[in-house]
């Protein structure tokens, strides 16, 4: 059932914590319009025991969910992110808007069923395989969009210029064609979508990163206005070649170059940022901008690992992405951004509050929040004005016999089991129930064809 006006929760997690007898109303828009604690409503619907906010999905791309598992033999000599790329171009350069269409479903409804509510799609294979434009322009970001709708998922589009391949300018190569765009058809592209908004769909803007986008062009594109109606995302410092290179061709290190050249702010994203210098980091923090982190991509491209208490220590935001879709759980996301640290700095609970309390309630909170900043929507909190993104976890899955509600979140974030999430809602509308997407069987059917298309 979607939600009706008025329904009733034994537990619900709100920005202050866990709180008891919790009365939600929704609006018609799919707006909560009141959350009140310590009231029991009694002849209210209930929807569940536990109920946690909807996590925002900072940094997909869709697409990439098609080669999983493509691209893991060993290659003679180094194997890296470069190598990774290129079974990356091969997929992209076989998508259709049909097909990807039907990948974005899928992907869309694997994420809603392990807790993902909203997404930024972070978009820039826009063209056909040649580089020319399709009629209309805007038939792939169109395709993304449809298959958000399909699934039910929330949708932060983010358009991304992409115009070299390398930061010494070089051209892009004929597998890169489909993703260039000039700065005036890139602006022609966002004002169209623009035009599209609604409550389920934002649009913003992507820079693909430094080393695709020249400083002329990055000056243009800023100087059009477009970073002041929407949020902001560039990949940047992902991999220490990244870094090496920006530093020879500019004269500074890349997140560094970015603060001098742009007035990146709290509508900024920059994703990945895995490889900062101290000073970087403290003016990073300081412009307010979100830090999206994507650990099990990081991880299975070996990129490296983000430094984050040192991070949380200067007040910055983080937020998680599942970027190449490797994994689609929030739970493994959240572990695997823990446990990186813990290895990393050879110690235990390292993103638990100071004083003590819950790490996983701390992930959870942490990354909704951020997540939600980098989306430019009211998500990621159960609070009047937010949109109706409600998980309920199935309080009777073996990962949470013995424990209550304050311990939820430590179960299914460290527990491992399989499961945990039994009810989603989006914008107020029951998208998954008991555990499975309510549209399953016609989204898979089609991401078959789809697959076997591309194969």
């Amino acid at each position: 059932m979607d939600l009706p006006g008025r329904v009733r929760c034994d537990h619900a997690l709100l920005p202050s914590g866990w709180a008891d007898d919790v009365v939600i109303e929704v609006g018609a828009d799919g707006s909560l319009v009141a959350v009140a604690a310590g009231t029991p409503g009694t002849g209210l619907p209930s929807i569940g025991r536990w109920v946690v906010p909807g996590m925002p999905n900072l940094h997909s791309h869709a697409f990439q969910r098609a080669m999983a598992g493509m691209a893991e033999r060993g290659h003679a000599g180094d194997d890296d992110f470069w190598t990774w790329r290129e079974a990356m171009y091969a997929v992209a350069e076989r998508l259709s808007p049909d097909s990807l269409r039907a990948i974005a479903a899928q992907i869309y409804a694997e994420l809603l069923c392990t807790g993902y509510t909203a997404v930024c799609e972070f978009h820039y294979v826009h063209h056909r395989p040649e580089g020319a434009p399709y009629a209309p322009a805007s038939a792939m970001s169109d395709a993304l969009r449809e298959g958000a709708r399909e699934a039910g998922m929330g949708l932060t589009l983010l358009p991304t210029l992409y115009q070299v391949g390398g930061f010494d300018g070089r051209p892009l190569a004929p597998r890169q064609a489909r993703f260039a765009h000039a700065v005036d058809g890139f602006l022609d592209l966002v004002s169209t979508l623009r035009a599209t908004e609604d409550a389920d769909t934002r649009i913003g803007v992507a820079i693909h990163s430094l080393r695709a986008v020249p400083p002329d062009s990055l000056a243009a594109l800023l100087g059009a206005g477009v970073a002041g109606t929407g949020p902001v995302h560039i990949h940047v410092a992902e991999q220490l070649g990244e870094v090496d290179d920006c530093l020879r061709e500019r004269g500074a290190r890349p997140v560094d170059w970015l603060l001098d050249h742009a007035a990146v702010d709290p509508r900024w994203c920059l994703v990945h940022a895995t490889h900062l210098a101290a000073g970087e980091r403290e003016r990073l923090a300081r412009s307010g901008a979100v830090a999206g982190l994507c650990p099990t991509t990081e991880a299975n491209l070996g990129d490296g690992l983000f430094a984050l208490p040192e991070w949380l220590g200067l007040g910055g935001s983080f937020g998680i992405g599942s970027d190449s879709h490797v994994c689609v759980s929030v739970a493994e996301e959240l572990r695997w951004l823990e446990y990186g640290q813990r290895l990393r700095l050879l110690r235990r609970n390292v993103t638990a509050p100071q004083g003590g309390g819950s790490t996983a309630q701390a992930l959870w909170l942490g990354a909704a929040l951020g997540g939600a900043q980098a989306c430019g929507r009211p998500v990621g909190a159960i609070a009047p004005g937010c949109r109706a993104d409600l998980v309920v976890l199935d309080h009777d899955a073996p990962m949470f016999e013995g424990h209550g509600p304050e311990r939820a979140l430590d179960a299914l974030v460290f527990g491992g089991g399989q499961g945990g999430v039994r009810d989603v809602y989006v914008g107020g509308r029951r998208v998954v129930a008991d555990g499975r997407h309510r549209d399953a069987v016609r989204i898979t059917t089609r991401w078959r064809a789809a697959m076997r298309d591309l194969g």
